[in-house]
């Protein structure tokens, strides 16, 4: 899977114009998801309604992505939004965030018992972070985009 995502074209200023002229900026992605996660997704979606991810830091569920309805896990100054897994808000504490920014997520689904807060636990499935260090070129690309955007 590649580190950038689907160029969008935008037309942008220069010192010499042409008139068809233009940028392709490539986005790059903090968080994405296999398509098994996304199926999951879809089906809690479907059963629970609007969701929302947070990384979890440790403590009881260890750093596992935790999934949840929408507004009933409370978001602050302290989160930062690192992009959105089929159509859902993904987040992270800033502290963590810190330590990842360097990293890709990839959001998966594996056997076994997630969080015991986190809405896939009675599918018998868990949602599982993997990861890989962003290249050179994205690092850039993300220096020059703040993040959010």
């Amino acid at each position: 899977m590649a580190g950038l995502a689907i160029p969008n074209q935008d037309s942008q200023a220069s010192t010499d114009p042409g008139p068809s002229e233009t940028v392709v900026r490539a986005t790059v992605l903090r968080v994405d998801a296999t398509p098994e996660a996304l199926a999951l997704i879809q089906r809690l979606e479907a059963r629970h309604g609007p969701l929302l991810f947070h990384q979890s830091g440790g403590c009881c569920d260890g750093s596992a992505p935790m999934c949840y309805p929408r507004g009933e896990f409370m978001i602050g100054d302290g989160d930062v939004l690192l992009g959105e897994i089929g159509g859902q808000p993904f987040y992270m504490g800033k502290a963590q965030f810190e330590y990842w920014k360097h990293t890709r997520l990839t959001i998966d689904v594996v056997p076994g018992r997630g969080g015991m807060f986190s809405l896939e636990g009675p599918e018998g499935l868990r949602f599982l972070t993997r990861s890989r260090l962003f290249t050179d070129e994205e690092n850039a690309a993300l220096e020059a985009t703040p993040l959010g955007v």
